[in-house]
């Protein structure tokens, strides 16, 4: 039976703007088994996010239990050859990603006026023009709220980006000289990873993150060598 995955479709130069779509996107690449992918999911979501996978009867709503989905029913082992150590230090890494990364892509995507008008108002082409400056006033309205209630966006400006930044260097430095996060073959965890590296590189928003990733080589070098891999295909924007 093949498998449906529930996403947001390309966007932003990326294959998914949502790092988590393209985090359970890379998952079952990696998994082998066949699937597709359906972009009008979205109003029907079960927790009202993207993305989730339709099994058979079974809807799975979040990208990591999306993997231990695919781990238990399927049999799928993303971390072959991998110590527990190892596993569990890639699990530190996507936490530090999912939790704390993400709300300085958040930020810079949705709060930047300039970076706004490059890529997420464009999200929000289906509504008729009239209600466009409405609708998206209010979805950034939306967004502070819930930076706010996260206390990420408690902090003044350069104090977000220096805590992104900090996180960007460790991810750097624990990736060190290795071609994947966890040593010579690919891992679950690097589903996250690429994710996150490729968002943060997105050259539709200009921002000291992506400048941040920029000025690592290893950072550099992985990105073009996971979406070489994965996403052979896909015509990833130059930077500006």
């Amino acid at each position: 039976m093949t498998l449906t995955l529930y996403t947001f479709g390309p966007g932003m130069g990326l294959p998914d703007p949502s790092p988590f779509v393209m985090k359970a996107d890379l998952l079952l690449k990696m998994s082998g088994l066949p699937y597709v992918t359906d972009t009008t999911g979205f109003r029907k979501a079960p927790k009202g996010k993207l993305p989730y996978l339709r099994d058979g009867d079974a809807l799975i709503a979040d990208s990591t239990l999306i993997r231990w989905h695919l781990e238990k029913r399927h049999g799928i082992d993303f971390d072959p050859g991998y110590s527990p150590a190892e596993i569990a230090v890639g699990w530190a890494v996507e936490k530090m990603l999912d939790e704390h990364v993400y709300w300085g892509m958040v930020d810079a995507r949705w709060l930047d006026d300039a970076n706004f008008d490059r890529g997420p108002r464009h999200f929000f082409g289906f509504a008729p023009a009239p209600l466009r400056p409405l609708i998206c006033a209010m979805a950034r309205r939306s967004v502070r709220g819930r930076l706010k209630a996260q206390g990420f966006g408690l902090h003044a400006k350069a104090e977000r980006e220096a805590l992104v930044i900090r996180s960007i260097d460790a991810l750097s430095a624990i990736l060190g000289d290795r071609p994947y996060l966890l040593g010579e073959t690919v891992s679950g965890s690097d589903a996250t990873v690429f994710a996150f590296v490729a968002g943060l590189l997105c050259p539709y928003c200009e921002t000291p993150l992506r400048e941040a990733v920029s000025g690592h080589a290893n950072l550099v070098a992985y990105a073009q060598r996971m979406g070489a891999r994965y996403y052979p295909d896909h015509v990833w924007p130059a930077a500006a």
